[in-house]
């Protein structure tokens, strides 16, 4: 054999034997939960660097995950940039939005133009109760003179990144998403109308979001045999030591718009909840002891008070944790 065909026969043999010699890939494990829920902020209109506005990512575990944003309250891009970085804040599937209460949607603009600049190709999409269309009208004009900047002249992003899908849901519907179904239902949130509260399901578990409110028939209806049911809650001694707000009497209507610890313990005992956990937590400052308690005269289940990047992961079993930062 000439020494040229010689060193390439040897070269093949080498090649063919150190790839017998590489272990076979292992198939990807199945994800540990077939819904996990991500607390990104568990506050309200008080501005709080341990409470960010209202918002909770769910993603279920379809092939490739499904990612829902349930409102986009204060800090939501900068929570899902550093948990998930570039590609999970490009990466949202589909905003639900509760209410139009500024603390919900305040973070929108931030979500929809820099989820864009980091990489999001399709239309931004959102689904909401009435008035949600409208909201994104305005927002599409208000910025307009950026995303022409950006789209047409400098960085020369895809356009399509850029536009919106905005569609209102009546109540009492149900949609769907890469097999993930999503139901909207009312709930109470004193004059505030239209306010909704979703369950989201996948592969027979489920998590039930209330949205704000204050006790709802139409929520306990709703969420009877989920997994994990996220409610809001305000502690109307706190609320009335800690609160920004001057007059006694706009203090009480805060406070008749929420749902107490007490009437928050009914809800949960009709429920049953696999888990209980509070977020949107009325004031910002409250802590276990203004919230606990009260909630155990009415109810003695499993309860977590909410905190920002609590994670709970649904499977076999509910498991709670802190979500790590990817991103600093």
């Amino acid at each position: 054999m000439k020494p040229r065909r010689a060193a390439v026969f040897l070269s093949l043999v080498a090649a063919l034997t150190l790839r017998a010699e590489e272990p076979k890939k292992a198939a990807a494990p199945a994800p540990p939960f077939a819904i996990r829920v991500t607390l990104l902020g568990t506050g309200n209109p008080r501005p709080s660097m341990s409470r960010f506005g209202p918002s909770i990512l769910v993603e279920a575990a379809t092939s490739p995950p499904t990612r829902i944003l349930v409102d986009a309250g204060r800090g939501a891009a900068l929570r899902l940039f550093s948990i998930g970085g570039r590609d999970l804040l490009a990466g949202i599937d589909l905003v639900l939005l509760t209410h139009l209460h500024s603390d919900h949607v305040v973070g929108l603009p931030d979500l929809w133009l820099t989820g864009w600049l980091f990489g999001r190709a399709s239309p931004f999409s959102l689904k909401g109760p009435e008035g949600t269309a409208a909201l994104m009208a305005h927002l599409e004009k208000a910025f307009e003179f950026d995303v022409r900047v950006r789209r047409d002249i400098d960085e020369r992003l895809p356009g399509k990144g850029a536009e919106v899908d905005a569609r209102e849901i009546p109540p009492e519907t149900a949609v769907g998403i890469s097999g993930v179904k999503i139901s909207a239902f009312a709930v109470e949130h004193g004059p505030v109308k239209p306010a909704y509260g979703y369950r989201i399901e996948f592969a027979g578990k489920s998590v039930v979001l209330s949205g704000d409110t204050r006790y709802s028939e139409n929520l306990v209806a709703h969420a009877k045999g989920c997994d994990v049911l996220v409610h809001e809650v305000v502690a109307p001694e706190a609320e009335r030591r800690h609160a920004q707000v001057r007059d006694r009497a706009a203090i009480q209507r805060i406070i008749d718009h929420h749902t107490t610890p007490e009437d928050a313990g009914k809800v949960f005992a009709e429920v049953k909840p696999g888990l209980a956990v509070y977020s949107h937590i009325v004031p910002s400052p409250a802590v276990e002891k203004d919230l606990v308690a009260p909630t155990r005269r009415t109810y003695s289940g499993p309860l977590a008070v909410g905190y920002d990047l609590m994670s709970i992961s649904i499977g076999e079993r509910i498991a709670v944790e802190k979500r790590a930062a990817a991103v600093e």
